[in-house]
């Protein structure tokens, strides 16, 4: 039976003075609230609302606001609240409907008797909120989309909480010295490593602008919000840089719709090299994706690099990279990479990363990132994916609560992928860059054909994964890397074979159609050979095989590898 009761009237002293004339649960018992009016809102926990919702009229911020929802519970304690107050900050972040007006820092993750009971009447609490016009979507809508994934209002992981932590101290301690610094967060795929970049980048303008004034947190970052700390970051210039464009423009939505951030903060590195002025902080997301020159997705892009190294540099030297531009304009770096996800001829080197990685000094900061939040798996999944991909593949195995399955009919997958939309939304069809782009020119045509199946490359390149028309269509890489999905149904092309004599697999040019991926550097003199483009082509799949939360589906087209990779799934 319900045991939660939803009161609701104007956020104004009328209504707070009878509400402490009224139920005792307004003046002694934990209650969680919502607070909205002008497309905002804001969510609070306290044992006594009545007295914190005096304090919040008497902040300009909160008094704007103008209608107040109460949610009452006998059975709730402390923890409840916290779990609830938590709960309903992210799906409001996620709901996009509402500016939420919280900080990130309170969001917690902690275990408590009953939860699992608690929980579910959580989301009876969401949907008599829902049914009041507080949220717009469904549970399922809000957690499948990018702004929900890609939220800052997110619980940390115990390793990322602690990586955030030493990042916070460290960059204090520089700041406070006037010495600049970088920092490496390295971690596998589904490992929060762009969580981690956004959280940040809210936290520290959250930091920034705390002016003594708000209502202290319980929360372990709330010991940043004192006095010392706002000044440091007194006119601090950060900027979030994503080379990827898909991922980039989700981040701006995110970022659009988060008090304190703005979307331009986020930033092609090539936008980064043009801006006026110097920065004090520029993350990096997917650092492995910053490109060198010599080998540009557009022929004004060349130009562009050429006139990017000469404004900063005075030379147009084409050993820079965008790495260099990003050590360039700032004190302060942060770059979250992962290496085995380096897809294309022309990202950086691996010689760089693994120099950047190798770095040492007081100021070269090193941490690693291990919690696998996406798959449910878990961690060894990531490393199970990458050895069976490579010239010594492991053991056959199985993995506990996800579903990995091998077929033989692309039909029968599709389909399969389909019923698993239906069920639970976010399943997809991905494959490598393995047939021409025929649709970009002929709409009517089909990309791929394989035994009376006919396909779609996908129609946008941005946000592809949440269009109307991703259902019935297969995403390239770049459309899908950094994104999850529930189920993804990886198509694995003839641009990656197997020679069953030498037990080993190997690149076919001849199968492979992104335009740039694979060229060679004629400007530099570089030549890239086939197992060059073989150990790109093989992180591409590795970046497929793990973006599906729920489970995984493999066709593979080359028939050798399909004998060879079969007992693996």
């Amino acid at each position: 039976m319900t045991s939660f009761r939803i009161e609701s009237g104007p956020f104004a002293s009328r209504q707070i003075d009878e509400w402490a004339t009224g139920d005792r649960r307004f003046k002694n018992w934990p209650v969680v609230y919502a607070l909205d009016g002008d497309s905002r809102v804001y969510v609070g926990e306290s044992r006594n609302v009545v007295a914190r919702f005096r304090q919040h009229l008497e902040t300009a911020e909160k008094a704007a606001l103008h209608g107040a929802r109460v949610v009452l519970d006998e059975t709730f304690n402390k923890s409840v609240c916290l779990d609830l107050e938590s709960y309903l900050i992210r799906l409001l972040a996620g709901d996009g409907r509402l500016t939420v007006l919280n900080r990130n820092e309170g969001i917690t993750n902690a275990e408590y008797y009953a939860r699992a009971d608690y929980q579910q009447v959580f989301v009876e609490i969401f949907e008599a909120l829902r049914d009041d016009g507080l949220f717009e979507g469904t549970i399922r809508e809000i957690e499948n989309s990018d702004l929900f994934k890609l939220s800052p209002f997110k619980a940390l992981s115990k390793d990322q909480e602690a990586v955030v932590e030493d990042i916070l101290d460290g960059l204090f301690d520089d700041l406070e010295a006037k010495r600049g610094s970088q920092i490496v967060v390295q971690g596998d795929p589904g490992t929060g490593k762009t969580i981690v970049a956004v959280y940040l980048m809210k936290l520290l303008s959250d930091i920034k602008a705390w002016d003594g004034s708000q209502l202290e947190s319980d929360s372990v970052m709330a010991d940043y919000f004192v006095e010392g700390y706002p000044e440091l970051l007194q006119d601090f210039r950060m900027g979030f840089v994503v080379p990827q464009m898909s991922l980039r423009k989700t981040i701006q939505r995110v970022f659009k719709k988060t008090p304190g951030l703005h979307p331009a903060m986020v930033m092609s590195p090539f936008e980064v090299g043009n801006r006026e002025g110097h920065f004090d902080l520029l993350i990096v997301d997917e650092t492995h994706r910053l490109r060198q020159a010599g080998n540009q997705p557009a022929g004004p892009l060349y130009k562009m690099f050429s006139d990017i190294n000469i404004k900063l540099f005075g030379r147009d030297d084409q050993d820079l990279t965008q790495l260099d531009w990003i050590k360039e304009k700032s004190s302060h770096q942060i770059f979250l990479l992962d290496a085995a996800q380096s897809v294309h001829t022309a990202d950086v080197p691996m010689r760089l990363l693994d120099e950047l990685v190798a770095a040492t000094g007081e100021l070269q900061r090193k941490y690693r990132l291990t919690s696998q939040m996406r798959v449910r798996a878990g961690e060894d999944y990531v490393g199970y994916v990458r050895e069976i991909l490579s010239d010594l593949p492991p053991e056959p195995r199985a993995f506990a609560d996800y579903d990995l399955r091998f077929f033989d009919d692309l039909g029968e997958m599709r389909e399969a992928i389909r019923v698993k939309d239906a069920e639970h939304g976010l399943a997809r069809l991905v494959a490598g860059f393995a047939w021409k782009w025929v649709t970009k020119n002929d709409k009517s045509a089909y990309d791929i054909v394989i035994d009376g199946v006919k396909l779609r490359w996908n129609q946008t390149d941005l946000d592809w994964v949440s269009s109307k028309t991703s259902a019935d269509e297969v995403g390239v890489i770049h459309t899908i890397q950094g994104y999850d999905l529930n189920y993804a149904g990886v198509i694995i092309g003839k641009d990656l074979r197997y020679d069953a004599k030498l037990g080993r697999m190997y690149f076919d040019r001849t199968n492979y159609f992104d335009p740039t991926a694979a060229n060679n550097m004629p400007r530099r003199g570089i030549r890239f050979t086939d197992d060059d483009v073989l150990g790109l082509v093989r992180n591409i799949y590795a970046v497929l095989l793990t973006r599906g939360m729920r489970g995984t589906y493999v066709y593979v087209c080359d028939d050798s590898l399909r004998e060879h990779l079969r007992k693996f799934f």
